[in-house]
């Protein structure tokens, strides 16, 4: 492997000195931005807003992660249409009203020294449920504040949902349109990298998927043709963002069931969305099929990150159950990934990443709000 690709722009290019050792709160160059360190806070829904608006509750929980040290702060899966939403409490990006209320988020994740992130997202089949806390039931009415859902084929994801309607071309290419839409509006807000949601059993991934796409046209049967849908989007994205920032696509790395998306395919995606100006596969695994078998256990998803990495030659992110630094940091160092994101054990602690630091015993970057008195309580 490349060991540019292996570990960003650490590597001298002449390759002839000695490549220096990366870890986890070693920097992350990605095209013109620096990332502080190898530690994102994962994109994690908060069902908080009302009708896709940003609110206190959004800037104090990004916030605080972004105070506390983590190199990148991914704002949760963000509606790019009302229809795309998982709930009515989503975050959404389809109007240009959306903008403001998440720059004041961008703003000042930007001034705690973070990168500033946003993932674009449609939920498809998987639109219109409640919040997980009330139990997550489908919302098979409006009178129950739900709404109708659409996917590649009309195949419900738990069998007594309503059917969703299936996309035709045209509503294909609204949504297409609707992800460039939302990428300059995100772009306008103030987000310095943009990641598209290709995952959890979301639309982009039912078109992946044979379990849940069985189109007979150009978007159905062969893997060009599953493909075809996500590679449209990752190209009018990138084409939206300026040269100089980076893009992620995260992807489910496999079904975990027989006849399904797999990671070999996931590699091909992967080479695909590389050659398209993607700069970062965000892998995470699984979502598509209620009755999946799914292995979980400490960094299960692990070795599917790595063998993206390897074998598609692009950076990738490793992601679930992802607990403590040193783990964290072997993920790095053993080069199964070169940028960890970090979800529950973030919102167990907000200051994982200073923990981190202090875990290596380097001086944690403590906020200056914070530092003079930490400093002057241990002397």
């Amino acid at each position: 492997m490349n060991p540019d690709i292996a570990h960003g722009a650490r590597v001298d290019a002449s390759h002839d000195q000695e490549v220096p050792e990366v870890d986890l709160l070693s920097p992350l160059a990605l095209r013109s931005l620096t990332l502080r360190n190898r530690i994102a806070i994962a994109p994690m829904c908060q069902y908080s807003a009302v009708d896709g608006m940003a609110n206190d509750w959004h800037l104090v929980h990004l916030g605080s992660r972004a105070v506390g040290g983590a190199g990148l702060v991914i704002v949760e899966a963000t509606g790019v249409t009302p229809d795309g939403r998982i709930t009515p409490g989503d975050l959404g990006i389809w109007s240009d009203a959306h903008i403001e209320p998440l720059a004041r988020i961008a703003r000042f994740v930007d001034s705690q020294g973070a990168v500033a992130g946003i993932q674009l997202a449609h939920a498809g089949r998987k639109a219109s449920t409640a919040a997980p806390w009330t139990g997550g039931a489908t919302l098979k009415s409006a009178a129950e504040g739900g709404w109708p859902v659409v996917a590649p084929s009309a195949i419900p994801f738990h069998p007594d949902d309503p059917a969703p309607v299936a996309l035709d071309e045209k509503g294909i290419d609204g949504i297409v349109d609707a992800f460039e839409a939302a990428a300059r509006r995100a772009l306008a807000a103030g987000f310095k990298i943009l990641e598209i949601h290709g995952a959890h059993g979301y639309l982009l991934h039912q078109f992946l998927s044979p379990h849940s796409n069985q189109r007979s046209d150009q978007y159905g049967g062969s893997l060009d043709n599953r493909m075809r849908f996500l590679l449209r989007v990752a190209e009018r994205v990138r084409a939206a963002t300026p040269a100089e920032l980076p893009l992620f696509v995260r992807i489910s790395a496999t079904d975990w069931a027989a006849g399904g998306w797999d990671i070999e395919q996931s590699v091909e995606l992967s080479r695909r969305l590389k050659d398209l100006g993607a700069d970062l596969i965000d892998v995470s695994t699984g979502g598509n099929l209620p009755t999946a078998r799914i292995p979980v256990a400490k960094r299960y998803q692990v070795p599917c990150s790595r063998r993206i990495r390897d074998d598609a030659e692009v950076l990738t992110g490793a992601v679930g159950l992802i607990t403590d630094a040193k783990d964290a940091d072997e993920i790095i160092t053993g080069g199964d990934a070169d940028l960890v994101l970090v979800g529950r054990e973030l919102l167990r602690e907000p200051y994982w990443a200073l923990k981190a630091q202090h875990a290596f015993e380097e001086e944690p970057s403590w906020p200056v709000q914070y530092g003079y008195a930490v400093k002057r309580r241990q002397k």
